[in-house]
């Protein structure tokens, strides 16, 4: 039987996978890093022959192109999809034979894009395992609204007639290999699950257990925003990507970065929240490693406004690198590493007091505050805080002016935007109180959470 290897690329919710039957591989909807790829071949001893794309990505930059260019594989694409590159255009019904043993079969499963394919696994005569990319997730499916409004409500149709025609073609005990599904913006709902088949699927997905309205309906009524970057990967993906300079970029001393921070240019501190919190220079921005870095950053960067980046070490620097180019931003123009101290050059640090939901109610007794909310739309459908400004953290940098002045307390669900949040607000010079804090502290805590109807 094959071996079927998943690469997780757990920042951004993706998996993708390496599949061998002990001397030949082939890849399926590779990352933009191709060395963690490559290494893994190595590893198991494998030569990769073929490389697939289940559709073109939403989410990130596919590594396929330069993987099959890295390594002479074939690379399989949808004859539809609008590619400006050579690849080998493959349509429902192909099959493709990878070594002696493995037989990889296209199907047609529409509804994340309109030109998404899965890629069902034969070996030895059985059906082991569908490639699902986008359309059967685990407990879920692909988002259906990537493509804007104007397709939405034809796409979802797609995406239930699509995950039925994989229930019934397949066999139950066939494993299912999603590409999203793991925290990517790209799954319609989340879930806890890391292993599926098709006959557990049938048990629990709704795209499976409910009928066709049911389904349409409730999937629609839990969509949500997704990261602005997104409207930048299929242009760069149907361009047929290279492969990415993870060398570090220039060197900025202490004047350069206050020059670049004077210039309007994101200086970003890639330190946890508490040591940013704690001191950084003035005017720099916080997204820390330590969580959903690229996805935030991404969604809130203008386009194409140079970016430096601030570590601690070489290695925080390479990470976020590394993350970056998943998304297509490729070259910083600088960075720095050391300390805060180093980077302000002897000037005072700036500082941003951290706070519990206790903390939050106390103060409320005491003197006025703004509550700022930054969680997204269904987030605060939930619960919320009574009297709270509610501006979802990615309309911030556009909506700053609707902040109003004096002390500004902002939360999130758990700390990590609302640091992002409040390092915005400061560098603008807002006075400014993280809450770094879990939401459900909120009603546990004395402060009114109310549902909203």
């Amino acid at each position: 039987m094959p071996h079927i290897l998943p690469i997780d690329t757990t920042t951004l919710g993706d998996r993708s996978y390496l599949v061998h039957d002990g001397r030949v591989a082939f890849v399926v909807d590779p990352q933009r890093d191709i060395d963690r790829i490559l290494t893994l071949a190595t590893s198991e001893g494998v030569q990769i022959t073929h490389v697939f794309e289940t559709h073109i990505h939403n989410d990130y930059v596919t590594g396929g192109y330069a993987l099959a260019a890295a390594t002479g594989a074939a690379y399989h694409v949808n004859a539809d999809d609008p590619v400006t590159f050579d690849r080998i255009p493959v349509s429902d019904g192909d099959v493709i034979a990878v070594g002696d043993t493995m037989r990889v079969r296209v199907l047609a499963t529409p509804g994340h894009t309109f030109t998404h394919l899965s890629y069902a696994l034969d070996a030895d005569e059985q059906q082991v395992a569908v490639f699902s990319g986008g359309s059967l997730l685990y407990g879920s499916v692909g988002r259906p609204d990537l493509l804007g409004p104007d397709h939405t409500h034809t796409l979802v149709r797609h995406q239930y007639a699509s995950a039925h025609r994989l229930a019934t073609e397949l066999p139950d005990s066939a494993a299912v290999y999603p590409t999203h599904g793991f925290g990517s913006f790209c799954s319609a709902t989340q879930s806890e699950a890391s292993t599926a088949t098709i006959g557990s699927e049938k048990l629990i997905n709704p795209v499976l257990t409910h009928d066709e309205q049911t389904f349409v309906d409730e999937l629609l009524a839990g969509l949500d925003a997704w990261p602005a970057y997104y409207a930048h990967m299929a242009t760069a993906n149907t361009a047929g990507p290279t492969a990415p300079d993870l060398s570090l970029p220039d060197r900025a001393d202490a004047e350069q970065l206050r020059q670049r921070i004077a210039a309007g240019e994101w200086v970003v501190d890639l330190r946890n929240r508490v040591a940013f919190t704690a001191g950084h220079l003035a005017g720099t921005l916080n997204f820390g490693l330590d969580g959903s870095f690229a996805t935030y950053l991404g969604w809130l960067i203008p386009w194409g406004t140079p970016l430096t980046l601030l570590g601690e070490t070489p290695d925080q620097i390479a990470e976020a690198q590394r993350e970056l180019v998943r998304i297509g931003i490729d070259r910083p123009a600088a960075h720095a590493t050391g300390t805060p101290q180093q980077w302000a050059g002897g000037k005072a640090l700036a500082a941003i007091p951290r706070a519990t939901f206790a903390d939050l109610a106390l103060i409320r007794h005491h003197r006025q505050v703004t509550v700022l909310d930054v969680r997204r739309d269904l987030e605060r459908a939930g619960a919320h805080i009574d009297g709270a400004l509610h501006i979802p953290l990615h309309d911030l940098p556009h909506r700053i002016d609707d902040v109003p002045g004096g002390e500004i307390w902002v939360h999130c669900a758990a700390g990590y935007r609302a640091a992002i949040a409040a390092s915005l607000l400061a560098a603008t010079g807002r006075r400014v109180v993280a809450v770094d804090d879990d939401f459900d502290q909120a009603h546990a805590d004395g402060l009114l959470t109310l549902a909203v109807n």
